[in-house]
């Protein structure tokens, strides 16, 4: 399901994780799991104890559809400094801005939330260029997540 209008279709919503219903659990996890476990072929404990710490960006298309997600946490919720996880947009809306526009809410919405400060991410390497894009900045040596090459990168 194509974005009518690119990135702008998207309708954003910040949520800690106490407020998700059932159902947008659901979906949260169904996402997660057909891109970084299916779509990857990396099979990984998606529930890592995180979520419960973190507030959850849903971004949904104009039908509804959760077609962008970020876990946003404060300073020590999965990194000293501020963070952004669990990044990803559905296949159907990529190559249409999605991503970048789901990184730009994210960031906005975790120095909202969390206040002004450096963030951190642990980015996929195939990706370093499309986060340096966004102004990231290698931070860490290369180390493997999962069988997948990772480095972290930090937004000053």
């Amino acid at each position: 399901m194509p974005l009518t209008s690119g990135a702008s279709a998207v309708r954003w919503e910040t949520l800690p994780f106490a407020d998700l219903s059932v159902s947008a659990l659901y979906e949260v996890l169904a996402l997660r799991q057909l891109v970084f476990v299916v779509e990857q072929t990396c099979p990984y404990l998606d529930c890592d104890g995180k979520d419960a710490r973190a507030v959850h960006l849903l971004g949904r298309s104009e039908g509804g559809r959760l077609v962008a997600y970020a876990r946003l946490f404060g300073p020590g919720g999965s990194f000293a400094e501020r963070s952004i996880g669990r990044v990803v947009t559905h296949p159907d809306v990529r190559r249409q801005g999605a991503g970048k526009a789901l990184m730009r809410e994210a960031i906005a919405r975790t120095r909202a939330i969390y206040g002004e400060g450096p963030i951190r991410i642990g980015a996929q390497r195939y990706l370093e260029r499309f986060y340096g894009e966004l102004g990231f900045t290698v931070a860490s040596e290369p180390y493997d997540e999962d069988g997948i090459p990772h480095v972290e990168m930090l937004l000053g």
